[in-house]
């Protein structure tokens, strides 16, 4: 990213979030670990290595040629008061020129969910998107039965798209997701009447 440096975070009012580093490994597979079934039917199949230190050692690797390279910005999701990982976020799929657009993808752990937690790093990472990164539109996707993500991501401002067949492998079945996005300046639902 053109405005990341070294030690990069987004601070909001309860987290701070950042890439992850190699000392992040134990609290993320304990969390992923506890969380793994409350995780598993939103996600793809996992690995049979997916809580290994080799796994996570690659996904910090991934982390960080991705933020140099310009094409994502992962981020670790941390309570400022505990230092507790709550969960990631992750926006992906950076592109520039015409599109200026990215896609949201993220996850908190079970114990930390509907405390508000992903509202609140969803709205600093579109913050930091729009304001930062000078992108335009934030897309998303989620499972049409996953209530909690549409409802989060509604309350975040996104609006709903429509629907891809097909969409991504979870749980290791082709499946549908419906489509949201966030635009910088959003005039939809608005007339020129009045």
């Amino acid at each position: 990213m053109r405005l990341l440096r070294r030690g990069f975070r987004i601070e909001t009012d309860r987290m701070t979030l950042r890439p992850p580093e190699h000392s992040d490994f134990r609290a993320w597979t304990d969390l992923r670990r506890a969380s793994r079934a409350f995780l598993q039917p939103w996600e793809p199949t996992w690995a049979a290595d997916h809580l290994s230190r080799k796994s996570f050692t690659n996904r910090v690797y991934w982390a960080q040629r991705s933020v140099r390279g310009e094409t994502a910005l992962p981020l670790f999701m941390f309570r400022r008061d505990t230092g507790d990982l709550l969960g990631a976020i992750t926006l992906d799929n950076i592109r520039r020129g015409p599109a200026q657009s990215g896609t949201l993808g993220y996850w908190t752990g079970e114990a930390h969910a509907r405390h508000g937690y992903m509202r609140e790093a969803i709205e600093g990472v579109v913050h930091h998107a729009f304001h930062r990164l000078d992108l335009s539109r934030i897309e998303a996707a989620c499972l049409p039965e996953n209530a909690a993500s549409r409802a989060v991501l509604e309350r975040s401002a996104f609006k709903y798209e429509g629907v891809a067949q097909s969409y991504l492998q979870i749980a290791g079945r082709w499946r549908t997701h419906v489509l949201y996005s966030n635009l910088r300046s959003d005039r939809r639902g608005r007339t020129g009447a009045g």
